[in-house]
């Protein structure tokens, strides 16, 4: 690869990041802390062929973004900042987070990381020796000795997300051969066709759609029938309501309708509903009683193709 001096490359850098932002119309903000060049070399194979990986300075990524024409790309800036990149892509973009997620390798906790998860240490035996003792105590952790070696009690939350490890942590942790964070492209912004939003949004099912729609639809109608107002949400509740207010009329003066006539009987004599049903269950059973049962076809020796039991 030939080298070209800093204001060529700037240029060149330039270039192809307005022309991704021109062709594609998805975007994935990424995360890249702790991601060794291995990995991302293994990303960039998987991704190959369906998306364009581009990483480089924010002040760089930022002054291209500006100098586009498609005013969208500014609900973008704010999210470069740290270590990121660009994921540019045509496909799907829930599908190109999960196999990123893929992607992600296990790290010990190393002194001065931040945590990004809660860690945990279960108890049980740790198979260390008693000389370890001062390391869980200074944790405040409680232990016992069983058969010569450390144990520990119960289950120690060591760090909490976005807690700091320090030096005893890590120390610990090392120890007891524990890896308590992994580490890979992490989406943290995502541009869809001019929606800039949030990758929590990717995990939202059509069942969560319809829920909240339903949701939605019974508040109206709430607030509408406490206003008196009709819409499509209200009118059905409306009209229910308005036929029970006619029905308790109906029954309590002498006009009748084919439903009152139902209601104004049942009134009238509530027993004869009651012992009905019985009545009709017990009549059936009865009838299926006295029916004889067929009696079962005897099997020839015709119906065994040919074979006989007593061959």
């Amino acid at each position: 690869m030939v080298k070209v001096d800093r204001a060529t490359w700037k240029k060149n850098y330039f270039a192809k990041l307005k022309s991704f932002l021109a062709e594609y119309p998805k975007i994935l903000i990424v995360n890249c802390d702790n991601v060794g060049s291995k990995q991302l070399q293994n990303i960039r194979l998987a991704l190959r062929g369906s998306c364009e990986i581009l990483f480089g300075k924010n002040t760089m990524m930022r002054r291209a973004i500006m100098q586009t024409e498609n005013t969208a790309y500014a609900e973008l800036l704010p999210h470069i900042k740290g270590n990121v990149g660009f994921i540019f892509t045509h496909d799907d973009l829930a599908g190109i987070r999960d196999l990123l997620l893929n992607f992600k390798v296990a790290a010990p906790a190393r002194v001065g990381a931040i945590a990004p998860d809660e860690v945990v240490v279960p108890k049980g035996p740790t198979g260390l020796d008693a000389q370890k003792t001062s390391f869980f105590q200074a944790l405040n952790i409680q232990t016992k000795i069983a058969r010569g070696a450390i144990e520990i009690v119960n289950d120690v939350k060591l760090l909490q997300k976005d807690d700091r490890v320090g030096p005893s942590e890590a120390a610990l942790l090392n120890m007891l051969g524990i890896s308590p964070f992994s580490y890979g492209l992490l989406p943290v912004q995502v541009y869809d066709n001019g929606s800039t939003y949030s990758p929590s949004v990717m995990d939202i099912t059509e069942e969560d759609i319809i829920g909240k729609l339903m949701l939605g639809a019974a508040n109206v109608a709430a607030v509408s029938l406490a206003c008196g107002l009709p819409n499509a949400a209200s009118v059905p509740h409306m009209v229910a309501n308005g036929y029970k207010n006619v029905l308790a009329v109906a029954v309590a003066t002498e006009i009748s309708f084919p439903l009152a006539e139902k209601a104004k009987a049942f009134l009238a004599d509530p027993s004869a509903f009651i012992v009905a049903a019985p009545a009709a269950a017990t009549g059936g059973a009865e009838e299926k009683k006295d029916e004889p049962e067929p009696e079962p076809e005897e099997e020839s020796d015709d119906d065994m193709d040919g074979f006989s039991l007593f061959d």
